[in-house]
């Protein structure tokens, strides 16, 4: 077969399975169409660049995350779907990669509109113009950066799209944003990320939705903090308004474990993560728990996801999302869902925890208003919601 020919029927080919998990509009299942990943992956074969899996491309000698990450297609479309990019829009992405999704957008907004995507390393933005040039697209303006500065000199933009996972929203970032305009942002709090629509009205960001993501954090953010129990064996990841007493919390792991079941059951494939964000509209101590196996083979509960379950968090206890599978039942109910609590509240903190498990069962696809407001900003300005406080930003959070 001919090379561009079996090319062009590998991208068709992933465009059909991503059109299985992502509502596409028809301008970005065209530029999917049009733009070639595998030039952009020039390390890759022509089934690695149409296969809907990340691409590391460059590593992280200090982490274990990759310093920069093509990311998943069906996320890249899901976010070029969020971002609804239209003729002549001007657009900030903060995080150039491999250049692709710049060639993407460069589709969308066509020859009347303006590209600006930006990197902090120097490395990042040298393959992502030798891509651009390389395809065509040499009026995409890529630029070494501080994504957390953005690029003013060349706003304002009528849009922006973090292809980062930010912690925070600086204000000199958002104000690079047109009042009214859209911001796609990879946003993480209390352990987990979602893709959030943020539209700029005033010196607020209010969502207009938003979907579970995943990707490599943004340099120059450490909000996050790391508390070690049982010597290392089961790890806190939490925010850094958090503050958890090791001590203590590796005791409540000496008492007997309480369990306890609701009568929600998913898929085995069906995602709860909507579980975890419902808890931080009402929860302050939301956090990831990480039980590696010498914990397990302790004897210490298995979490539904041993590296990444939600936790509640209390003074001397806590308690984290667990599972059963019946492979007897339905494939659509084969998982029920529970808690597990450690310590002298954790048969509390567990009840509290399968409550929302059971108010999430009831309705999946609920999503909180989340707004962003400034850090100076009083509290008679921010809605009636549960707000967490960050460096440059207080997000509020409320089902209201």
């Amino acid at each position: 077969m001919n090379n561009a020919l079996e090319l062009d029927e590998l991208r068709n080919q992933l465009l059909d399975e991503i059109k299985s998990k992502v509502s596409l509009t028809d301008p970005v299942e065209r530029a999917l169409r049009t733009v070639r990943r595998e030039v952009h992956l020039p390390g890759a074969t022509p089934a690695e660049a149409y296969t809907d899996e990340a691409v590391s491309i460059k590593e992280n000698p200090n982490g274990p995350l990759p310093l920069s990450l093509a990311s998943v297609p069906s996320l890249v479309a899901m976010m070029l779907v969020q971002l609804d990019a239209q003729p002549g829009d001007r657009i900030l992405e903060i995080g150039a990669g491999t250049g692709y999704n710049a060639a993407l957008l460069s589709e969308l907004v066509g020859p009347d509109g303006e590209i600006t995507t930006i990197d902090i390393d120097p490395g990042v933005t040298l393959h992502a113009r030798d891509a651009l040039n390389t395809e065509g697209y040499e009026r995409v303006r890529v630029m070494e950066r501080d994504g957390l500065k953005g690029a003013p000199e060349h706003g304002p933009y009528t849009k922006m799209i973090g292809t980062v996972g930010f912690w925070d929203l600086p204000r000199t970032l958002c104000e690079q944003l047109v009042e009214g305009g859209r911001f796609v942002v990879p946003l993480r709090w209390r352990g987990q990320t979602r893709s959030v629509v943020l539209i700029r009205r005033g010196d607020t960001l209010v969502s207009e939705g938003m979907e579970l993501c995943g990707f490599v954090p943004i340099i120059g953010q450490d909000g996050e903090r790391t508390t070690a129990l049982m010597g290392d064996k089961v790890r806190l990841h939490h925010d850094q308004d958090l503050r958890f007493d090791s001590d203590a919390l590796t005791d409540a792991f000496a008492t007997p474990v309480t369990e306890v079941w609701t009568e929600t059951r998913t898929g085995r494939r069906e995602s709860f993560d909507g579980i975890w964000l419902r808890a931080t509209v009402f929860e302050d101590a939301v956090c990831r728990i990480e039980v590696t196996k010498e914990a397990l083979n302790d004897g210490v509960r298995r979490p539904a996801i041993p590296l990444r379950s939600c936790t509640l968090v209390g003074e001397n206890s806590l308690a984290y999302m667990i599972l059963s599978i019946d492979e007897e039942a339905d494939p659509a109910q084969q998982v029920q869902l529970g808690a597990a609590g450690y310590g002298p509240e954790g048969a509390a903190l567990a009840k509290k925890l399968a409550d929302h498990i059971t108010v999430w069962g009831a309705d999946r696809e609920a999503a909180p208003r989340l707004t962003v407001h400034p850090i100076d900003a009083s509290d008679g300005d921010l809605p009636d919601g549960h707000v967490i406080a960050k460096e440059d930003s207080r997000i509020d959070l409320s089902y209201a």
